[in-house]
């Protein structure tokens, strides 16, 4: 089963369409500790602003669930302000804490960008991962966003050109985090959320 964390942010019907179109059998949206840490695989979505990703994740105590599932090396899959959420901090909120999977914090766009980046971009891959096997180099996604990771680990596997090189993905062992929206991206968004099924044996 493929837990969708329902902390009432992020567009959580959207994301259960796309990974059953992508083959998933059994996706649940919920905010139940134990279908979480007990799932094949997570996927924490996000949208909006950080501060209010951060508090309500917290306020509901689902920080700790998929922070549990993740100690259990349950495989996990961040969206948009949920692939933010790994870090440790963001400058949109100094006083809300990421979930700190990954050194580093979330910075405004900058170098001239205009900003919200909203459209679709090129995603160059830098770093082979299992679950972006199908997804080639140069492919389109679609972007929406004001605040970009800045990592400190050398997790970055993608990215794109928006007024200079920014993160579009990173990653590691069991965990992917993407900054664009691969429910809203097409047959390109499909293809990294069947990579993501087959490769977490969730079809």
């Amino acid at each position: 089963m493929i837990a969708i964390v329902d902390y009432g942010v992020g567009n959580l019907a959207s994301v259960e369409r796309a990974l059953r179109r992508a083959g998933a059998s059994d996706v649940r949206i919920t905010r139940d500790h134990g279908e979480i840490v007990g799932a094949g695989a997570v996927v924490l979505p996000g949208v909006g602003h950080f501060g209010h990703c951060s508090r309500e994740l917290h306020r509901l105590r689902l920080d700790v669930a998929v922070r549990e599932a993740r100690a259990r090396e349950v495989p996990l899959l961040g969206l948009c302000v949920g692939m933010q959420l790994f870090f440790e901090a963001s400058e949109e909120d100094g006083d809300a804490p990421g979930l700190g999977f990954y050194c580093g914090t979330v910075r405004r766009l900058g170098d001239g960008a205009r900003v919200p980046h909203t459209g679709w971009n090129s995603v160059r891959i830098r770093a082979a991962h299992p679950w972006l096997a199908g997804v080639p180099d140069g492919g389109h996604f679609y972007f929406v966003h004001s605040y970009v990771a800045d990592p400190e680990d050398d997790v970055v596997l993608a990215t794109t050109e928006y007024g200079s090189d920014i993160p579009a993905i990173v990653g590691g062992n069991g965990l992917l985090g993407v900054q664009f929206h691969p429910e809203k991206s097409s047959r390109m968004g499909e293809r990294l959320l069947e990579g993501f099924v087959r490769g977490t044996g969730e079809r």
